[in-house]
């Protein structure tokens, strides 16, 4: 049996993206911090699919040694796409915004990814029909305002998937790297991010996706060979690109 993994499962893209794959019938693995979220997803998929298998695993990938070991867990288990969703955002200036806060969001937008696909291509490069699809941000490639540092952790998200979708290509390897750049989306990204009880998108933001829009985009990026998946800011059109950061081969002597 081949399986799916999705992080940061519990709500907004990663739920949304683990009924799209279930719909395809897909059996699924799906982390979080949140158990209960992920049981209700888990009886959500199987009240429709219960011809699946979806395995739960709460953990905390901001703490480094958590994402090390969620990774060991899974080597029971064959692995056809990998997906790190996982992440959060925040909105403050740089010499106003919360250490605290800002270490924890550093450890897991950027450490646990890389660790977890590195991990994975490690061990999944040459195996047919694999992916790796890293979610990322309009702000992965545009710097925005009051987002400074989560935009820079997201332009390393980017940088850092381009770059592995181009090497794992160079080398002839079977598996592909993809990443995702949504625009304003319904999710609870925007409560995280400025640290409130409730945010309400309708209304409040001029355009947005909706969660589940953005999963279809997911999809339509998991079944493309191209590398970028990108929400235009201002059009909020969808857009399947080649890489768009510039790369160089490194030359061998």
């Amino acid at each position: 049996m081949k399986y799916t993994v999705i992080t940061g499962a519990s709500s907004g893209i990663g739920y949304e993206t683990a009924l799209a794959f279930a719909a395809r019938g897909k059996n699924l693995i799906i982390a979080a911090r949140r158990t209960e979220e992920l049981e209700q997803l888990k009886s959500n998929v199987l009240s429709q699919y219960p011809e699946l298998d979806v395995v739960v695993q709460t953990v905390d990938l901001s703490i480094l040694s958590n994402a090390h070991d969620f990774y060991e867990s899974l080597k029971q288990y064959e692995i056809e796409t990998w997906i790190n969703n996982a992440g959060f955002g925040n909105f403050a200036s740089v010499g106003e915004q919360n250490l605290d806060k800002i270490e924890t969001m550093l450890h897991l937008n950027i450490e646990a990814l890389t660790v977890l696909s590195s991990l994975y291509v490690r061990d999944y490069a040459n195996v047919e029909g694999t992916q790796l699809i890293n979610i990322s941000s309009g702000g992965g490639y545009t710097i925005v305002a009051d987002a400074v540092t989560y935009c820079a952790s997201k332009f390393y998200v980017s940088a850092f998937t381009e770059g592995l979708a181009q090497e794992l290509k160079s080398k002839g390897h079977a598996m592909q790297a993809k990443v995702l750049a949504p625009a304003a989306t319904e999710t609870e990204f925007a409560k995280r991010s400025m640290d409130l009880e409730n945010f309400q998108y309708e209304g409040t933001v001029p355009k947005f996706h909706t969660s589940k829009e953005m999963a279809e985009f997911l999809l339509n990026l998991y079944d493309s060979e191209k590398v970028v998946g990108i929400v235009d800011g201002e059009t909020y059109e969808f857009y399947l690109k080649d890489p768009i950061y510039p790369y160089v081969e490194r030359s061998r002597k």
